[in-house]
């Protein structure tokens, strides 16, 4: 199969309806990140074809279990899951941060060529970010552990926000965070093409939104 098939035959298994201009768009994103990563090594997975299953369903995995509103997308990296998230889901405003400038300028420039006008991008630390917005949902796939993703973004959460959190198998992480949250759900996620365990966290704190 090409990137086109695989991306399509990927999102029917997840069962997920997504637009031929927005599988479209996913797949030129994709192919921005493989020019970009030759010069500034933005992941390690180097195969476009790997990238599919690697990059684009695995982050689509998640989205049946996230809710509209306004989302932060806290170590994106080179734009994971948020970017993504953003082209499928149109009508939700997205917000990525990652301290890597190199990371954080191949996102920008994303967002330019796509013509993306639901999500933006800053570099800088998550827990050094001070603004006057807060989010309904905050999710990560490669932050930081379970405990530590939670206390450095608490004052980034809006009162009923939910943090998600894209993760392995998690069970070794549920006990580091604070006493006064709450693990939700642990919801198992399969990701076509890719045979390691997947899990999506659903966390909140009585207190969201305050440090």
């Amino acid at each position: 199969m090409n990137q086109a098939e695989e991306l399509q035959h990927g999102i029917t298994l997840l069962g997920i309806t997504l637009s031929v201009a927005a599988q479209g768009k996913l797949l030129d994103y994709l192919e921005l990140l493989h020019k970009w990563n030759k010069v500034y090594n933005l992941t390690a997975i180097r195969d476009p074809q790997q990238m599919v299953s690697n990059h684009l369903l695995d982050s689509l995995a998640v989205m049946p279990h996230l809710w509209l509103g306004r989302w932060l997308d806290v170590g994106c990296g080179a734009g994971l899951p948020g970017m993504v998230l953003a082209i499928a889901q149109p009508d939700w405003q997205f917000t990525l941060l990652d301290s890597n400038s190199k990371k954080t300028s191949f996102v920008q420039q994303a967002i330019i060529e796509l013509g993306l006008r639901n999500v933006v991008v800053h570099c800088v630390r998550a827990e050094e970010w001070q603004t006057n917005e807060r989010f309904d949902g905050i999710i990560s796939r490669a932050f930081a552990g379970l405990g530590e993703f939670i206390n450095k973004t608490r004052h980034l959460m809006a009162p009923q926000g939910h943090w998600a959190a894209m993760k392995g198998i998690p069970e070794q992480e549920l006990a580091s965070i604070p006493v006064e949250c709450s693990v939700e759900r642990v919801i198992p996620i399969q990701v076509p093409g890719l045979l390691v365990a997947r899990s999506l966290v659903i966390a909140t704190c009585k207190e969201s939104g305050t440090i």
